[in-house]
């Protein structure tokens, strides 16, 4: 293939975010070669090096700058905050002086459009973003052969892609995701809509994202690309692990990071049902500590119910836990400023043989048919949800229905290497342009 893509990470490895290296390992197996970008470090309760498939990525990640001296209200910027970027500041102003004006007229313009519509609240000037943007250009423009840019997550990560698009005269496209698509404090006054019309293509996850980026920007050029099974997982599956044992007692787990629209305090009310019914069961929440951690603790607390949470686990734990599940647990909410897409410990459960109960939200019914390949409860209702889990604990043939129509599913729709080849068919025309 004559030309490479440049996939433009805000960090990476994160443990939160492994889906993104399956991909990426994926489309270089697909035969589209890449440069990674990565805008700032991870920090290391973020990173996830305990991940086979960072091994397998060809593309060895560059890293920007460090931006954390920009971080600051701009009138405390002192020029040692600013001298890791000054020789790209000024290559960028000599060699791509009219890509460079268009480019801060594309992000003045909206800085223009969110002063002017905030009431109060912080107003972004896009200065810290553009002096990034020059950065990645001037890094661009040393590697002739990139031909395209693409962008994981729809708000910062994007806008400092689409900034350096303009400088270096190059085709962007983006993938977004949830709470970077819905909340509009990430993409003020129209900012979201300018990020779709300006870019080649758009991918996202499921099909509800669709049909919202398609209302906000009708004219723009949307896919659908749904995550799939995860390399690392499909290579676990495929080794054939033993099973762990188990006691008989239903075991509930929860997997995810530890954040509202996970709804994993309505996931501890339902365990406070099982214990009023008198139901034996074991419980754990595994995932990342978030910013309703300590929240989620005192809930846990407060409710007096045995509620593991043993913090983020490899994924051969993972596989561990999710067969020794009575039943994979993913309550999610719809918030004001956020939600979830398609949660991939869905798509591994099911691929694992755990029998799922969800929420019928955003795109989870895209996965999980109710009483075919799972069970769907309404939102905030842990009546249901401990109901649902009681189902799957004492009718074993429907436990067994869904987890093989499960599996079925996962194999049929949702095989990360096919999907990954029509992402990647996406880069090749775009090259080819």
């Amino acid at each position: 293939m004559n030309g490479s893509v440049a996939y433009i990470l805000m960090g990476f490895p994160r443990v939160s975010e492994t889906f993104i290296a399956s991909e990426i390992h994926r489309v270089e197996q697909a035969g589209v070669p890449l440069k990674l970008f990565v805008i700032k470090p991870v920090e290391a309760r973020e990173q996830g090096h305990d991940h086979p498939v960072l091994d397998a990525i060809v593309a060895r990640p560059e890293y920007l700058p460090d931006p954390v001296g920009l971080t600051k209200p701009m009138h405390l910027w002192r020029w040692r905050d600013l001298r890791a970027f000054a020789p790209a500041l000024r290559r960028c102003a000599r060699r791509r002086p009219l890509g460079v004006a268009r480019a801060a007229r594309t992000a003045f313009a909206q800085a223009f459009r969110d002063r002017r519509s905030r009431v109060s609240g912080p107003r972004k000037i896009y200065v810290k973003e553009l002096i990034q943007a020059i950065t990645l250009a001037d890094r661009l423009l040393q590697e002739p052969d990139v031909r395209h840019l693409h962008a994981h997550f729809a708000h910062g990560t994007t806008t400092i892609t689409w900034l350096a698009a303009c400088i270096a005269g190059l085709p962007f496209s983006f993938t977004g995701h949830a709470r970077d698509i819905y909340a509009p404090e990430l993409n003020p006054k129209g900012w979201l809509r300018r990020k779709l019309n300006a870019a080649r293509f758009v991918v996202t996850c499921t099909e509800a994202n669709v049909r919202h980026l398609r209302r906000i920007a009708p004219r723009a050029n949307v896919h659908l690309v749904y995550h799939g099974l995860s390399a690392d997982f499909t290579t676990l599956l495929r080794a054939d692990r033993p099973r762990p044992e188990t006691n008989g007692t239903l075991r509930v787990l929860g997997v995810g990071r530890l954040v509202a629209k996970k709804g994993f305090d309505t996931l501890v009310d339902a365990c406070a049902v099982l214990r009023e019914r008198g139901v034996p069961f074991e419980a754990l929440i595994v995932g990342q500590d978030d910013k309703d951690g300590e929240r989620l603790r005192a809930h846990i607390a407060a409710r007096g119910v045995p509620v593991a949470l043993p913090g983020p686990v490899g994924p051969a734990d993972l596989l561990d836990e999710y067969r020794r599940a009575g039943a994979l647990c993913m309550p999610s909410r719809l918030l004001a400023n956020d939600r979830d897409g398609i949660p991939n410990v869905l798509v591994e459960a099911m691929a694992a043989g755990a029998p799922v109960v969800a929420t019928n939200v955003s795109g989870i019914p895209e996965l999980v048919e109710d009483e075919v390949n799972g069970l769907l409860v309404e939102p905030d209702d842990p009546e249901a949800l401990a109901e649902a889990l009681i189902r799957l604990h004492e009718d074993k043939p429907l436990a067994r229905r869904l987890t093989e129509n499960g599996r079925a599913t996962v194999q049929a729709r949702f095989d990360g290497e096919r999907l990954a080849q029509d992402l990647a068919a996406l880069f090749q025309e775009a090259i080819a342009r």
